[in-house]
């Protein structure tokens, strides 16, 4: 049995994320001094687990929550299997009436089983999870490796919290976030349970 204990982190804030603007995957951000802030903050409480490896997305966001951590010299290792949904033709715009309606349709779509439905030129759920599968393969391929730090992004989290706990990837929204919140998750190598639930302690020390 390959026991593991998996700490999930959403990156921290960045500029797009304050001003509403989408990001997704096509869009390589920096946290700002708010997400600088939170992954200190994260790093306050976390820096005395024993992690023995870090696994980021293959966007600098996340790299950049979790620097303080690398630089203990923990190995990482980036994968792009846990990078953002690709919001295609909606990345880096602001938020207008016209492109509200077309994200509330396109959740419509998604909670409604209709789970490969994508903007043009993005990603669709059914798509993320075939990445996200091959990424947790290789978490997974590592039975030395007992307790990992995970951080990625805040859809892809939902959708990679629906495939840990056998839920179905219209169930997505059951599981809310914000930067740097941490869910927790133990398992034996079959099952997954999260034993921390959007925890964001660590984000109210001054």
């Amino acid at each position: 049995m390959i026991q593991k204990t998996l700490y999930i982190v959403r990156h921290g804030q960045t500029e797009l994320n304050r001003q509403g603007i989408v990001q997704g995957r096509g869009m390589n951000t920096d946290l700002n001094d708010e997400g600088r802030k939170q992954a200190s903050q994260f790093y306050e409480a976390y820096k005395d687990v024993a992690f023995d490896k870090i696994y980021v997305s293959a966007l600098k966001r996340t790299q950049q929550s979790v620097q303080s951590f690398i630089d203990l010299d923990i190995p990482y290792q980036k994968l792009s299997g846990l990078d953002e949904l690709a919001w295609g033709i909606h990345e880096g715009q602001p938020s207008t009436t016209e492109n509200k309606a077309a994200f509330l349709q396109i959740m419509r779509d998604w909670l409604d089983g209709r789970l490969d439905s994508k903007f043009e030129g993005g990603e669709s759920p059914n798509e993320v999870a075939i990445r996200q599968r091959e990424a947790l393969q290789v978490i997974m391929s590592h039975p030395e490796e007992k307790t990992v730090l995970i951080c990625m992004h805040g859809r892809a989290m939902r959708l990679l919290l629906c495939i840990l706990t056998g839920k179905p990837l219209t169930e997505m929204e059951t599981f809310p976030h914000q930067n740097l919140v941490l869910y927790k998750v133990v398992t034996d190598g079959e099952k997954f349970e999260i034993v921390d639930f959007n925890n964001a302690e660590h984000l109210k020390q001054s």
